[in-house]
C-alpha cells in the first residue's frame, strides 16, 4: 500500500465525484437479481471490533475450521476464532526470513491451499532478506522448516509497491499480485513491460512442477507463447494492487490498484479479459499519465469504478471482497473496499444487463489494511496502526423519501 501526502483541493459544495466506466471494461454478467437484493443506497456497513494488540495487521484469510489467519508486518500469523477469540501466540514465525526495512516491506499475503484441511498448507507471499525480493512460498502451518520458495522477483532499490496478495481460484490456480518496483512515476517501466513479473498479476499452477521449477504455467496463460514475456503474467499494467479478490462465484478478479496522487481505481477482470492491459504507467485510472508509455493500437481495460483524492480526503485504495455470506442475503454479490486514509466504504455491483452501479455505503475502521471473508463468507477488516480485527455486517436502511408533485 502507497502511503502519500497531498495538497487537498476545495470540494465544491461537498460534491462527491464517483466515476463509472462500465461501458469500456466489458459487459456484466451478474444474471437476474438474487431474490431480496436491494439498491445499494438502502445498505451500510456496520463494524464490531472482536480482536485488539495484532502487531501492524496486514493480510487475513479464513480457514475451514473456522478461525481467521492473519499475518502481521513483521513476519508472524495469528489466528482468530469467534468462539475462543485472538490466540496469545503466533501460529507461525517467518520473521527470520522477512524483511520489514520500510513501511511496505514485511509479510504481506497468506491463503491456505484449497486441500488445507488435509494437508494443512499455505502459501505466502513477503519480502525476503535481505534486500526485499519479492517472494512466493508454501509451507505447512506446523512445519515451517520445509518451507518452499516458489517464484521470486527481484525489488531491492526501492522498498515501496510490493504488492503481495495471493488467492486461489476455483479451478485451483494460484494468482499473486506484484507492484511496479517503487519510488514514483514508474521508474523502471514495469507496468507495460512483460518481461518483468513487475506491476502484474501473475497465474500458476502450483499443484504440479515442470522441469526445474516447483510449479506449471497454465497453458491458457495469455503470454505463454508471446516472445520476450514471461509466461506466468495474467494480468499487466498495474502500479501497486494492494489487494485483489477472486470472486468464486464466476472465477472474475476484483483488483484495488493504488494511484499516484489523484485516481485511485478498482477493476473487475472476468477470465476471458485474460492479459488484459490495465493501463499503467499510460494512464492512471481513466487519464493519461504519462503519454510517452501510450502506444499506438493497444487496448487498455478501464476500471468499473474510480475515485479522485481531493473530492475523498483518500489516499490509498484498499481492495476488498464481493459479499458471498448468507447474513444479509440483501447484499449478496455486492463487492465492498475501502480507502487507508478516508475509510469510506465503496460498494460496487455488476447490473444484471450490463453496466455496474456503485455506491459509498458507511465507513469501514480506521486505517483497513485488508479485507476478506471467512469460510462462510462474512466479512472481517483489519486496521494497521490501532492492531485491530472488525467483525463487519451489512444493515438495510430504509429510503428517505421525495415529495412527488401531485397530479394536476
Amino acid at each position: 500500500m502507497s502511503r502519500r501526502r497531498w495538497r487537498p483541493i476545495p470540494a465544491l459544495a461537498g460534491l462527491l465525484v464517483l466515476v463509472l466506466s462500465a461501458s469500456v471494461a466489458g459487459t456484466a454478467t451478474a444474471g437476474p437479481p438474487r431474490p431480496g437484493r436491494v439498491p445499494l443506497t438502502e445498505l451500510t456497513v456496520v463494524s464490531e471490533q472482536v480482536a485488539f494488540g495484532l502487531q501492524r495487521p496486514i493480510a487475513l484469510t479464513g480457514l475451514p475450521d473456522g478461525r481467521m489467519l492473519i499475518a502481521e508486518k513483521r513476519g508472524t500469523v495469528r489466528a482468530y476464532h469467534p468462539d475462543t477469540g485472538l490466540a496469545a501466540e503466533p501460529v507461525l514465525d517467518l520473521t527470520a526470513r522477512v524483511d520489514t526495512s520500510g513501511n511496505e516491506r514485511g509479510l504481506l499475503g497468506i491463503t491456505p491451499a484449497p486441500n488445507f484441511a488435509r494437508t494443512g498448507m499455505l502459501y505466502v507471499a513477503y519480502t525476503s532478506l535481505p534486500d526485499g525480493e519479492l517472494t512466493l512460498a508454501r509451507l505447512p502451518i506446523n512445519a515451517p522448516e520445509r518451507l518452499q520458495v516458489l517464484l521470486t522477483q527481484e525489488h531491492a532499490e526501492y522498498n515501496n509497491h510490493n504488492g503481495g496478495q495471493v488467492a486461489f481460484d476455483r479451478d485451483g490456480y494460484l494468482y499473486w499480485s506484484l507492484g511496479d518496483g517503487g519510488h514514483a512515476n514508474d521508474p523502471y517501466k514495469a507496468g507495460q513491460d512483460l518481461g518483468t513479473l513487475l506491476g502484474k498479476i501473475v497465474r500458476i499452477d502450483v499443484n504440479r512442477s515442470c522441469g526445474a521449477k516447483p510449479y506449471c504455467v497454465p497453458r491458457d496463460n495469455p503470454f505463454v507463447r508471446t516472445p520476450g514475456a514471461r509466461p506466468e503474467i495474467w494480468l499487466y499494467g498495474l502500479r501497486n494492487p494492494w489487494r485483489f479478490s477472486v470472486d468464486k462465484v464466476d472465477n472474475s478478479l476484483w483488483i484495488g490498484d493504488v494511484g499516484q496522487g489523484l485516481v485511485e481505481e478498482i477493476n473487475h477482470i472476468r477470465p476471458w479479459q485474460r492479459g488484459a492491459n490495465l493501463g499503467w504507467s499510460c494512464r492512471e485510472g481513466t487519464p493519461v499519465f504519462d503519454p510517452e508509455q501510450c502506444r499506438p493500437g493497444v487496448k487498455y481495460t478501464d476500471p468499473v469504478f474510480e475515485y479522485e483524492h481531493y473530492m475523498t480526503e483518500s489516499c490509498s485504495v484498499t481492495g476488498g471482497v464481493v459479499y458471498r455470506g448468507s447474513a444479509t442475503p440483501e447484499a449478496w454479490g455486492t463487492y465492498v473496499a475501502s480507502d487507508y486514509c478516508s475509510t469510506l466504504a465503496f460498494a460496487v455491483r455488476p447490473k444484471p444487463w450490463g453496466g455496474y452501479e456503485s455506491a459509498i455505503i458507511g465507513n469501514f475502521p480506521i486505517q483497513p489494511t485488508a479485507i476478506d471473508a471467512d469460510v462462510h463468507g462474512e466479512l472481517y477488516a483489519l486496521s494497521d496502526l490501532p492492531g485491530w480485527l472488525s467483525r463487519v455486517r451489512f444493515e438495510r436502511v430504509q429510503p428517505t423519501p421525495t415529495s412527488e408533485p401531485a397530479n394536476r
